[in-house]
């Protein structure tokens, strides 16, 4: 196994969903520019949180499946991707419609996963890539949705509850990242059957986000 061929097949799926996000967006926004500049920090960022993580299973403070999945894993990840969203897209950022807080999210979200995924291929092995593909890095493109379209709504002060769509845009993505890693951390024997009708649910739900954040009135 060469180092292209691991690269490729690390990096292939977050630059295709990264790409199938992107052009969904019936505005025409040109955001390339910022994509990249999310995309990077998001690979920056999984560094931090892995030694964050690390330090907290090293201390043994976490003892539960649940407390890893929701706490370790779900909050930790989402809370820091969420923070810095604030920042270069709610705050700082150039947004122009709802659709560009997805694409602000899910380009930060891919990039974490991108990182994530080159470094658990480098120590387990090409073998594991399809799978990745299909739950860890598809589930943190459409967490990123979820937080972008909430993020979206409070920038543009839908129905002026902008608390509640910032509330919503860490909340809920912590809650479904929550439960889809506690579903790999407690069930072993029929894994598939599990996971599959959970990633359809998350599908249709960010979907339907997409679909509402191209609205042009609402």
């Amino acid at each position: 196994m060469t180092v292209v061929t691991l690269f490729t097949a690390a990096l292939a799926p977050a630059i295709s969903l990264l790409v199938y996000f992107y052009l969904r967006n019936q505005y025409g926004s040109n955001m390339i520019g910022q994509v990249i500049k999310a995309f990077i920090i998001g690979v920056l960022l999984v560094f931090p949180v892995m030694v964050i993580q690390y330090a907290l299973e090293g201390e043994a403070l976490i003892t539960e499946p649940w407390f890893k999945a929701f706490v370790n894993a779900a909050f930790l990840e989402e809370f820091f991707q969420w923070f810095l969203l604030y920042f270069i897209a709610y705050r700082f950022g150039t947004l122009k419609n709802r659709y560009d807080g997805i694409v602000y999210a899910v380009s930060l979200s891919l990039g974490f996963a991108a990182a994530e995924n080159v470094l658990y291929l480098m120590a387990t092995g090409i073998d594991f890539a399809v799978g990745r593909a299909f739950l860890p890095v598809s589930s943190h493109a459409l967490f990123g949705v979820v937080m972008g379209y909430y993020l979206g709504s409070a920038r543009f002060k839908v129905n002026d509850h902008v608390k509640k769509w910032l509330f919503l845009a860490l909340i809920i993505p912590v809650v479904l990242h929550g439960f889809f890693d506690l579903i790999l951390l407690t069930i072993n024997q029929y894994l598939f059957t599990s996971i599959a009708p959970f990633m359809i649910f998350l599908w249709w739900f960010a979907l339907t986000k997409v679909k509402k954040a191209n609205e042009r009135t609402e």
